[in-house]
């Protein structure tokens, strides 16, 4: 049961029949591994701390620059030269202490840490920033069969997609079956804060909604957010079935 301060830190979620009691419980007993602490983890790791998800994993080896204060909304200026996991963890335990926070401050590889990680969450959000780590998260994902929430942005444009087992939208090698890493990115090209804001505010609540119950009819599409003109392109996924990562998932 919710004591007193749940139920009042929570108010607002419970009076909502899709979430309730049970929903909350379930998010309590829930188990996130958020994949990067930047802009994307930083809006994704603030909702669901504040909607009460039990445990996070906050997986990041960077430390904190000056140059990501302007959409890492996580942080503050006094945190620069700290690690970002560890600049984390005390900011969302100031907003809810109520959470349990595993900082992991080690580089996310094709490893078999990699996959206790994600054996351990219910839901993974791929918050990162480059295809490799994409690519090793997605497999890690495929091979432990837990649902995977990615998204990315830059300039004025963010994606994002929810893969689930068994994958009969496919993954995202299937989608994107190339592990070179574009030359188009944050440092690159640029990026508008909110954009990323945006995109991590939805994996966050795409990860609320699953972790509810609630029919996921956003999963096994391709959201395509342009911020100029405030459009979405939505594309349904397909799986390929000479995919070297799922296609060979039973």
């Amino acid at each position: 049961m919710l004591n007193d301060q749940e139920f009042l830190r929570y108010s607002r979620q419970l009076l909502l029949k899709e979430v309730g009691l049970t929903g909350q419980k379930q998010l309590q007993a829930a188990t996130v591994l958020l994949a990067g602490l930047g802009g994307l983890g930083s809006a994704a790791s603030l909702y669901l701390a504040a909607a009460g998800v039990g445990t996070l994993l906050l997986a990041d080896e960077d430390s904190l620059y000056l140059t990501n204060l302007q959409r890492q909304i996580l942080y503050r200026t006094p945190d620069i030269g700290q690690l970002k996991v560890e600049a984390a963890q005390q900011q969302l335990t100031a907003l809810n202490p109520e959470v349990h926070y595993i900082p992991l401050a080690r580089r996310l590889q094709s490893t078999t840490w990699l996959d206790q990680q994600v054996k351990r969450a219910n839901i993974v959000l791929d918050c990162s920033d480059n295809f490799v780590t994409r690519h090793v998260i997605n497999a890690a994902c495929v091979r432990s069969s837990i649902p995977l929430i990615s998204a990315s942005a830059v300039s004025f444009s963010g994606q994002m997609m929810v893969l689930q087992p068994p994958w009969r939208c496919g993954c995202y090698a299937c989608l994107f079956p190339d592990q070179q890493d574009t030359q188009r990115n944050c440092r690159t090209a640029g990026i508008i804060g909110p954009v990323v804001g945006i995109m991590g505010t939805l994996q966050a609540l795409e990860a609320i909604k699953l972790l509810c119950g609630l029919p996921m009819k956003t999963a096994g599409k391709l959201w395509l957010f342009d911020g100029k003109n405030l459009q979405w392109r939505v594309l349904s996924l397909s799986r390929n079935k000479q995919c070297s990562v799922c296609a060979t998932d039973t």
